[in-house]
């Protein structure tokens, strides 16, 4: 059988027409180890051989600037001549529409995973800001992770963001669905802002947030407040007296409370200053007479810092739900959480007056709107309000 030997001399390379013979047949003689041929029947196609036996098909090309450069297609042993010239003419036409195929290649390479990308990208940057950063930790180790995580982040696509969302569909809630959502278009956002490799278009556009009902109205009545402090004051955990009725003469979040600092009240001007709030800002939180008078009973221990500290580690709480739980079961109140009783204030506030504006910057919201919820008022009120409107009316027509 008749062998194809060439060799690639400058400004005169050898051409023949590929076939799967021809190309099989190639043998490198060079002393430089390879050698290229060109194929009579495609632009640019060219096959090197190495003197190991090893063939690789190249397009070879001029940039923009004239300088000849080459890129290559595929292994010969993979593909088939045939096959080879159609990513020849793709390849070239993406140069003629101003593709840089050299630079298109290296972003590829350059490209992370999704786990590379979290790593050292993603979770850096939300530490540097964002206080609840472990649970964003927890939701990509626990639903993003085993999906997507050795997955190029460029080649996310939207079909694989729905292969997440099926497998948390089938076992979560639709709001904890919804973080996993926001997380992943966050995540990809920053991707797109900070230029990383590869990527150009947010795969989790196409995907939409479940609507959710469960904004519900629960706020406690006076009776029911006097049953849950009852039932805290009888709690085997001696904080949960303090914790839980500073809750409600505040109206601040739990974790806000659970963090208190002696440093940050001022009992001169009747305010509490929490440094870092939610929203990301300082705000100072007013004290009412009772608010003050139950941090004067909460007892002090000498070089601890914090106001609501676990007695155990002198340490803030990681978690007080066993005992909340056991206080609100033991008062008959279940159903009521303890973001209800933030819920409660902003409540207690509106029925005694107090405008929106007032509330909203007591609770420490960034708009009115986010206020709107909390502005609840009991039916008492709502008949008292009825009827003053009813005697108006009664009055005008009588007259």
């Amino acid at each position: 059988m008749r062998s194809h030997t060439v060799t690639f001399l400058k400004g005169a390379a050898v051409k023949i027409k590929f076939t799967k013979k021809s190309v099989n047949e190639l043998k490198c003689t060079s002393t430089y180890g390879r050698e290229f041929v060109r194929d009579t029947e495609c632009r640019g196609l060219c096959v090197e051989v190495r003197s190991s036996g090893g063939k690789t098909y190249y397009l070879t090309y001029r940039d923009a600037r004239g300088h000849q450069r080459s890129h290559k297609l595929a292994n010969a042993a993979d593909i088939t001549p045939q096959q080879a010239r159609v990513l020849c003419n793709r390849a070239r036409a993406k140069i003629v529409m101003g593709t840089d195929i050299a630079e298109e290649r290296a972003k590829l390479r350059a490209a992370p995973t999704v786990l590379e990308f979290f790593n050292t990208s993603y979770l850096p940057y939300i530490k540097s800001y964002k206080r609840s950063w472990e649970t964003d930790v927890s939701v990509f180790h626990n639903h993003i992770l085993p999906v997507i995580g050795s997955v190029f982040i460029d080649a996310v696509t939207a079909e694989r963001v729905g292969t997440v969302m099926r497998a948390v569909q089938s076992k979560l809630s639709a709001a904890t669905c919804n973080k996993v959502l926001i997380m992943m278009r966050y995540m990809f956002n920053l991707a797109i802002r900070w230029r990383t490799a590869g990527i150009v278009a947010n795969p989790t556009a196409e995907h939409r947030l479940h609507k959710l009902s469960n904004h519900r109205e629960r706020f406690l009545s006076a009776a029911e407040t006097q049953q849950l402090i009852a039932a805290v004051n009888n709690s085997p955990n001696r904080m949960l007296r303090y914790i839980i009725p500073f809750l409600l003469l505040t109206g601040a979040r739990k974790r806000e409370v659970l963090d208190a600092r002696w440093c940050d009240i001022d009992t001169a001007r009747s305010f509490w200053r929490i440094p870092i709030t939610k929203s990301g800002r300082e705000r100072h939180v007013p004290l009412s007479a009772a608010a003050a008078e139950l941090l004067q009973s909460v007892p002090r221990r000498r070089n601890c810092e914090w106001i609501f500290a676990n007695p155990q580690t002198l340490k803030p709480y990681v978690s007080i739900f066993i005992s909340w739980n056991t206080a609100r079961t033991a008062a008959g109140l279940s159903d009521v959480r303890m973001h209800d009783l933030r819920h409660s204030f902003a409540s207690f506030l509106v029925n005694a007056g107090c405008s929106l504006y007032e509330v909203q910057k007591i609770l420490g919201h960034a708009s009115v709107v986010m206020t709107q919820r909390y502005s609840h008022l009991s039916q008492d009120s709502l008949l008292r309000a009825a009827s003053h409107a009813g005697a108006v009316v009664m009055t005008q027509a009588q007259a």
